[in-house]
């Protein structure tokens, strides 16, 4: 029998190895222009989670399991500032999907 759990956690450990160290030029914005969330997102939902099982953390916690390193720390070495059409973009996802 397959263990599901096993398979979803082996996919989402890919997912952020993708993400934070095979693809550390996708900025954040442009995941939240494209699908809506972004490692941000997957980080509320990770302390969500945690918090739904008994398990107390705060937003700085879920951030630096998620980017594998501190939030601050990231940021400094891969995020770059959002330019005009990034914002434009942005807002135009939303007021189309909020």
């Amino acid at each position: 029998m397959t263990d599901t759990t096993a398979l979803e956690a082996a996919a989402f450990r890919r997912l952020l190895k993708h993400l934070n160290q095979d693809r550390t030029d996708l900025q954040n914005i442009d995941l939240m222009i494209l699908a809506g969330f972004c490692r941000n997102c997957l980080a509320d939902w990770y302390r969500e989670a945690a918090e739904a099982a008994g398990q107390p953390m705060d937003k700085e916690q879920a951030r630096e399991h998620i980017y594998g390193m501190p939030f601050a720390q990231w940021k400094a070495k891969h995020q770059k500032d959002a330019t005009p059409d990034q914002l434009a973009a942005f807002e135009a996802a939303q007021n189309r999907h909020g």
